[in-house]
């Protein structure tokens, strides 16, 4: 009963509103404006205040409060960069614009010609000489209620809180949380960081596809589509790694790619099927160069955007200027389950993730074994930036042999707050060895392991013409801003994270 009172209330307004459109219309007003010539916004006028005083401005934004009195009327805009005060005189926009301005309501868009002062209250404020509107919203922005108090004043309750519907509805929530602008804004300066950092240190930015034939490069499942002229399926990609390494091959020294990957997987706090990730790749180095490399990146990125290293992530202090921890995998497996995964077998190593409350299906290779053992024993502890380093292969179908341990590769994961950040290897440039590697994962996909690598021959005859050492990152673009701003979800910074359909 309450939804259908709600629905019934919020028909009553659209109504209300498109009445309002048809009067609008009526007095030759058009509601929806071509251009608006736009000089000023909310933000530099009032921070700058002794500058615009008793000068002319142009400005336009989004009615979010109405204030009327008669003959003289307030309202507060809202743009792109913050909200300010614009004061109506009947008497000097007009009888026909202030009439018409009686008919707008929150939500609407407007434009406002005149010049700035302070009113006795000491707000800064914007004095009307002309007061346009430019474009009707039909739709009340979504709140708990609106009210008209006996003076005709619409009055709001309540914020969009909605969490679900705020993630369905992200316009809307740029409309009435005005805070969440500001984590995109720092998003897109974190990536422009990013590509600065890059391209100081002489890497090439490219681009490979996205519709591959055979996807590889991660342990994950792909989505599939189907091209119609040629009549073969394709898959979105899952990782750039295979078709830049062949970029490495063809005499790149440093290639990299910010770019969106797709993933047929659940989603949580930490994933999203649709994500960005950097893939980076150079030539003649190894993964001990390159976690040095993403040591200077990273500080990079917090001076460059928020000018200071150290970030309160959850309620703990995170130094993003000192070296990071380097830890190794299995010896801190072993360190928290007494368990020494190298010489375990994987019924042994199932057994101890099921007596840590995990479900398996029983089709799950030892190298997804011991993942999930990490997972559930050390990943959480991570708070610290901490390279785990020096996997067992069975995990790493992509990554060199280690040069001194025996059934490990050179590979490291960052993490920081619990949370993987990044992922590099000592990239595996001998064609042998990964053809078998390949053959290893394809048994491994017949036994259930549908994350499993397939054979890629396209990857193995590139290697076959001979690939320098090289050093490979993947960074999750998405996660990092999720640290850099504090942010719980990675629902909070894609901007349209995929939802469950509406009902």
């Amino acid at each position: 009963m309450e939804n259908s009172k709600e629905q019934m209330e919020l028909n009553s307004l659209i109504q209300r509103r498109l009445e309002e459109l048809e009067k609008l219309q009526e007095m030759n007003i058009q509601p929806y404006a071509y251009e608006f010539d736009v000089t000023n916004n909310s933000a530099e006028i009032k921070s700058d205040f002794e500058k615009f005083e008793q000068k002319d401005v142009k400005i336009a934004g989004r009615i979010m409060a109405i204030r009327r009195m008669g003959k003289a009327s307030f309202t507060h805009i809202q743009d792109e960069t913050g909200k300010i005060q614009v004061y109506l005189r009947k008497d000097e926009i007009g009888e026909e614009a202030y009439a018409a301005f009686k008919l707008m309501d929150i939500g609407d868009i407007v434009g406002v010609e005149g010049f700035v002062f302070k009113t006795r209250t000491e707000e800064i404020s914007v004095h009307a000489k002309s007061f346009a509107l430019l474009a009707k919203s039909i739709r009340p922005i979504p709140i708990t209620k609106e009210t008209v108090d006996e003076e005709g004043n619409k009055v709001l309750h309540d914020q969009f809180a909605d969490k679900e519907l705020r993630y369905r509805q992200r316009y809307v929530d740029l409309i009435v949380n005005p805070e969440v602008k500001e984590v995109f804004v720092l998003r897109s300066k974190i990536i422009s960081a990013i590509r600065r950092f890059l391209d100081e240190k002489n890497l090439l930015e490219v681009e490979t596809p996205v519709l591959q034939p055979i996807y590889g490069g991660a342990a994950a499942r792909p989505f599939e589509t189907h091209h119609n002229a040629l009549d073969m399926k394709l898959y979105l990609r899952i990782a750039d790694e295979l078709y830049l390494k062949r970029l490495i091959v063809g005499g790149f020294n440093g290639v990299y790619e910010i770019s969106k990957d797709f993933r047929n997987e659940g989603m949580d706090k930490n994933h999203n099927p649709e994500f960005t990730m950097l893939e980076l790749y150079v030539a003649y180095k190894d993964y001990n160069w390159m976690m040095e490399f993403v040591e200077e990146m990273f500080e990079h990125v917090a001076r460059a955007v928020f000018g200071k290293t150290e970030f309160e992530i959850e309620g703990r202090t995170v130094d993003f200027g000192k070296k990071w921890n380097r830890i190794s995998m299995v010896d801190e497996i072993k360190t928290k389950t007494g368990v020494d995964v190298l010489s375990a077998s994987a019924d042994e190593l199932r057994e101890v993730v099921k007596s840590k409350g995990e479900e398996l299906t029983g089709g799950e290779s030892k190298g997804k074994l011991i993942d999930l053992l990490f997972e559930l024993s050390v990943e959480s502890g991570l708070s610290e930036p901490t390279f785990i380093v020096d996997y067992p292969l069975e995990l790493s179908p992509l990554a060199k042999k280690h040069r001194s341990r025996e059934g490990l590769v050179e590979r490291f994961e960052g993490f920081v707050m619990g949370r993987e950040i990044c992922n590099a290897f000592s990239e595996l440039n001998d064609p042998i060895d990964q053809k078998e590697r390949f053959s290893s994962q394809s048994k491994m996909r017949d036994e259930g392991d549908d994350e499993a690598h397939q054979i890629d021959e396209d990857y193995i005859r590139a290697l076959e013409f001979g690939m320098p050492p090289t050093a490979g990152l993947g960074v999750g673009i998405d996660r990092l801003v999720m640290l850099f701003t504090n942010q719980p979800s990675i629902r909070d910074v894609i901007l349209f994270p995929l939802m469950r359909p509406e009902k």
